[in-house]
């Protein structure tokens, strides 16, 4: 039976294993619904199913590389970079302050995603992506023609979570006047 304190080292992780679990199983429910509803390379909105048309459009497209389809055809180091991306989060969870619990809920949404686009990989070869949208205008780069790449969920949490670490990491929070008077108290 586990010692309460490793009970207790477990459940400092709690909002971590939740988050990433909400945003794998969104992730693999969403994109099992996509591959049962349209036929694969459904891209065009013609054979797409509008949600907001001339907008929002769900589609089922395989992507072989990693965002934009950078490094397509590289699948099976896309998963093995996916797979060291987990070990250093674990290795350096302390480091990354990973029981603080806005962290854990950033790095749960990262997590999730790496393990439901790591599935597809390894399950399909590529990774599922349904979400499209088309922008009245056009960036270079980004939204070519006003249209943004298709992306899935995994998607959507791995990019929120890095933004949100991002934005914690560079622009921290002020401490309160508690943890002040913590400091103090040394």
């Amino acid at each position: 039976m586990p010692s309460a304190t490793r009970i207790q080292r477990v459940l400092a992780y709690r909002r971590l294993y939740i988050t990433a679990l909400i945003i794998l199983v969104a992730d693999v429910l969403s994109k099992l619904w996509i591959i049962e509803t349209l036929p694969f390379n459904t891209y065009h909105p013609s054979e797409s199913i509008p949600v907001i048309d001339g907008f929002f459009y769900i589609v089922h497209i395989g992507n072989e590389g990693a965002a934009w389809g950078i490094l397509s055809g590289y699948s099976t180091f896309l998963a093995l970079f996916a797979l060291v991306a987990l070990a250093v989060i674990y290795r350096f969870r302390h480091t990354l302050e990973l029981k603080r619990p806005i962290l854990q809920l950033a790095f749960g949404m990262m997590i999730g995603g790496i393990i439901g686009n790591l599935r597809d990989r390894l399950a399909y070869g590529h990774v599922v992506d349904f979400l499209d949208f088309h922008f009245p205008f056009a960036i270079p780069f980004i939204l070519e023609g006003g249209r943004y790449p298709a992306f899935n969920v995994a998607d959507a949490g791995i990019v929120i979570g890095v933004f949100t670490y991002f934005i914690l990491t560079f622009f921290p929070a002020k401490p309160t006047g508690a943890e002040t008077a913590e400091v103090v108290d040394r």
